[in-house]
């Protein structure tokens, strides 16, 4: 019984790892993808620094994000593995709420969500 309780904090323990190895690899290769579009398209564009322009809501709200990016737009796509980015760790800590309910330990499940909480609010 303790013994197949070690295997299960192994596994997820593993789980975990692979899912934050995972993650920052589909965001790296979102991005560089993106990365080549956006060269491939303006590579040759002189760049305007003499006027600061801030980003257009179509690189700033979610939705806007996808359909652009889906769209195959380089910016968006870079803004999208951005987006994984920040998404994996988040993916991490619901995933440890799921391994500490599934091993019915109270209080570090509590602890974590209190750490989800934290980092949704410090999103908002």
């Amino acid at each position: 019984m303790n013994n197949s309780k070690h295997i299960s904090d192994k596994n997820i323990e593993s789980i975990m790892g692979s899912l934050l190895r995972y993650g920052v690899l589909i965001a790296a290769l979102i991005v560089a993808a993106g990365a080549s579009i956006y060269l491939w398209q303006h590579g040759a564009g002189r760049p305007a620094y003499h006027v600061f322009e801030g980003e257009p809501k179509r690189l700033t709200q979610i939705a806007a994000i996808w359909k652009n990016a889906m769209e195959g737009r380089g910016r968006a796509l870079i803004q999208l593995g951005i987006l994984v980015l920040i998404a994996t760790p988040i993916a991490r800590v619901l995933f440890s709420v799921v391994g500490f309910v599934l091993e019915k330990d109270l209080l570090y499940t509590f602890i974590t969500l209190f750490v989800l909480a934290v980092i949704i609010i410090s999103l908002l």
